[in-house]
């Protein structure tokens, strides 16, 4: 019975974590004036490490994936609402595919010692990930089958994530300081950490 109360409490925070990557991914909706150089932003990495944080390796990695799956399938769950399988030749979409290995490996990083200096180093490790990924596949897309960006250069391609990047970096500051303050104040009480 309690094993059953434990999956079922798994079940629903997992779900929570998808329906704030959905409302992250889509927050100009919300908040148009939210963007870089026409580009929306999104709170999907804010999202994705809190996940790895919050939910630890196993179950931040499942929302993700479940996140990831249905944006597959064809929900509107992935930034401008866009879903579907021909989201996999977008050059963003290396963005989303780190998603479930930076919730992953930010899980298994903070699993054994919650502590804020443990949590910055897996936040920024997440980041990383999410970014190597990102823009190795969105250079990878821009030379093979996109066609627009067979005259850019590797650097140049980083260099234009810049100004994403410093609104990244921010935001992963912050989601540290806020996982951190939930684990002291709430999550030390709950099912989650006593199963742990």
């Amino acid at each position: 019975m309690q094993k059953s109360r434990s999956t079922a409490y798994e079940i629903t925070i997992g779900a929570l974590f998808v329906a704030l990557m959905v409302i992250g991914s889509n927050i100009t909706a919300f908040a148009p004036f939210l963007s870089i150089m026409n580009v929306p932003l999104t709170l999907q990495t804010f999202v994705a490490i809190l996940a790895g944080i919050i939910l630890g390796s196993r179950l931040g990695f499942f929302s993700m994936f479940v996140y990831t799956v249905l944006g597959l399938i064809g929900a509107p769950v992935f930034a401008g609402f866009k879903g579907g399988m021909g989201t996999l030749f977008m050059p963003t979409f290396g963005f989303i595919l780190s998603f479930m290995l930076l919730a992953f490996v930010v899980g298994k990083i903070v699993e054994n010692r919650r502590s804020f200096s443990v949590y910055i180093i897996a936040a920024i490790v997440g980041l990383v990930i999410n970014y190597v990924v990102g823009v190795n596949w969105m250079y990878m897309a821009l030379r093979l089958w996109v066609g627009e960006g067979s005259g850019i250069g590797y650097a140049i391609a980083w260099t234009s994530m810049s100004p994403f990047l410093v609104k990244d970096f921010a935001l992963t500051i912050l989601a540290v300081f806020f996982a951190y303050r939930l684990e002291k104040g709430i999550l030390q009480r709950t099912p989650l950490r006593r199963a742990a």
